[in-house]
Order: C-alpha cells, then sequence, then structure tokens
C-alpha cells in the first residue's frame, strides 16, 4: 500500500516537471524519479539526526528525497537564458542551505521551508545570466525582473484583440512607477551582444568598428595642437606692443590657465570693469589682425 502511494506521488510530480529532448536533462529526470519520496515521519526523523549529529548522510539523504521539487521549481525560470540543469543545479544549493537551516520541530515540511532557497538562489542564477550589466539592483527592479512580462501580457490580454496595454496601466497592475516599468522593459528588450561579432557575409566589419571613439582623432588632435601653437606665437609677437594695462590684461587674462575675472582685474588695475572689458577688447581685436594677416583667422 506504501508503494502504490509513492507511485502515485511519484507520477504526480513526474507530470508537473515534465519532459525534456535534451538527453542529459532527460536522464537526470530519470534518475531523480527513481528515488522514492520521504514521508512527513522519515523526512523528520532525518532531520532530527542531522541537528544532533551533523552527520552529511542524514543531509544527503534529505536533499535527495527533495530533488524532484527542485525540478518542478524550475520549470518557473525556462525563458531566462539560462540552461535548465544550471537552474536546477542552483536549486540544489538552495535545497543544501535550506536543509542546513531546518528546523525539524517547527511543524512544517521541509519543502515548505526550502522553496524559499530554491528560488533565491534560482532568481540570482537568473538575473546574472540574463546581462554582464547588474540588471536587478533593487528589491522593484529585481521584482520586475520576474513578473513585468507575464503583468504585460495579461495586461495586453485584458486591453483586446490588436490593443496592447501602456506602461502606465501595467505600472497600476504591479504597484509601481511607471518610469521603473519602462526602465524595465528597456532592459528587458535589449540582450548582450559581442563587439567582435561580424557584420555582413564578407567577415571584415565588426560591431566595434562602428562604435564612436572615445578620443578625438588623431588629425584633430594634430591640428588643434597646432592652432595652439600658432596662437600662442601670436600672442608673443602681441605683447611687446601692449601698453601696461594691456599687457596685464592678456597676461592675466588671456594666456593664464586661470584667468582672473574682469572684476579682479579692475581692483588690481583701479579701474572699473566695463575698462577692462574694453581694454581685453582691443587686445583682441589686435590679435585678430595679426592672425588675419598670416592667414589663420580660423586659428583665432
Amino acid at each position: 500500500m506504501e508503494a502504490q502511494r509513492r507511485s502515485s506521488k511519484t507520477g504526480r510530480h513526474e507530470a508537473a516537471w515534465g519532459t525534456s529532448d535534451d538527453p542529459m536533462v532527460a536522464r537526470y529526470m530519470a534518475e531523480v524519479g527513481r528515488i522514492p519520496l520521504l514521508t512527513a515521519e522519515e523526512e523528520r526523523q532525518l532531520a532530527r539526526k542531522y541537528v544532533e549529529t551533523q552527520d552529511s548522510k542524514y543531509a544527503q539523504q534529505l536533499v535527495q528525497g527533495n530533488l524532484r521539487f527542485v525540478l518542478r521549481i524550475a520549470q518557473e525560470f525556462r525563458g531566462y537564458g539560462v540552461p535548465f540543469l544550471d537552474l536546477v543545479q542552483e536549486g540544489n544549493l538552495g535545497l543544501m542551505v535550506a536543509v542546513k537551516r531546518f528546523d525539524p520541530e517547527c511543524g512544517h515540511r521541509l519543502v515548505s521551508y526550502a522553496v524559499w532557497w530554491i528560488r533565491a538562489y534560482m532568481r540570482a542564477s537568473a538575473m546574472h545570466t540574463w546581462s554582464m550589466v547588474k540588471i536587478g539592483t533593487t528589491q522593484v527592479q529585481r521584482r520586475l525582473f520576474f513578473s513585468l512580462r507575464a503583468t504585460q501580457s495579461k495586461a495586453d490580454a485584458a486591453q483586446g484583440a490588436g490593443r496592447s496595454a501602456s506602461s502606465g496601466e501595467v505600472a497600476d497592475r504591479l504597484g509601481v512607477r511607471e518610469c521603473d516599468v519602462q526602465s524595465m522593459g528597456a532592459r528587458l528588450a535589449g540582450r548582450d551582444v559581442s563587439l567582435d561579432q561580424q557584420l555582413g557575409e564578407d567577415g571584415h566589419d565588426c560591431r566595434i568598428d562602428h562604435l564612436p571613439a572615445a578620443t578625438p582623432a588623431a588629425d584633430e588632435v594634430v591640428a588643434k595642437r597646432e592652432a595652439g601653437a600658432m596662437l600662442q606665437r601670436e600672442l608673443h609677437a602681441v605683447a611687446p606692443l601692449a601698453s601696461e594695462k594691456q599687457a596685464y590684461v592678456l597676461e592675466h587674462r588671456l594666456r593664464s590657465q586661470q584667468p582672473k575675472t574682469l572684476q579682479q582685474i579692475a581692483r588690481c588695475l583701479g579701474v572699473s570693469r566695463e575698462r577692462v572689458r574694453q581694454i581685453e577688447g582691443s587686445v583682441l581685436q589686435r590679435l585678430r589682425a595679426g592672425l588675419e594677416a598670416r592667414g589663420l583667422a580660423a586659428a583665432g
């Protein structure tokens, strides 16, 4: 009778986790399916022995007796880019943590407690695998990562055929801000791509070849350096012809790496700000005339 009951339970759980076309996954499912389920009393006795002795053989029996539950939970996380057996492995790690922390006197089955650890490990794996850039940095983002697509589908269905729900309507369903929905939607829509991925059939073009340079082009750097050198030479040429006040403005306003303000120069020269502006204008005019005479007006 006990064997029949366990066989019936095994059949129900096998239906829950389904089948797979992948031979490795199918083989693992078959192996797990041959492990008998633990009764509540067997589970309690094993957990008590583990708490008392910390003998790993009891923990191993508890883990093995609940592996099929990990398979069933792993089905929830298909579609996040994580290989199924990797999901199962992460869930098994969560199950092991739960076994170590389980209190046999709590009055509940191990799986009721372990499901939280199993899902936590699978969620972390899914988010880590989805993108090299950390995608769930806040509680709201982590929640949206796993619920946005399903909620969007339900909201679209509620709108009727040919209509899609707005991000605001989806946000209302989830109880979050619309900007959070839009941000996570954009993250889920974009996946990581290799910069070395070839474009076109010739195989010579890669994505990295089409990225804008982070620094100016070499010819721009050279041109800017030459223009700066020309300007400095013209400033040296203008300096001997300048009056005392013009020379002061030239040195502290136009040539300085940290130019003084009009007010500071006015205070030093004992004139008004407007007078300093006029002096600066006359110096610039002389400088511009010198550059034009040399055909370098563009550099000025």
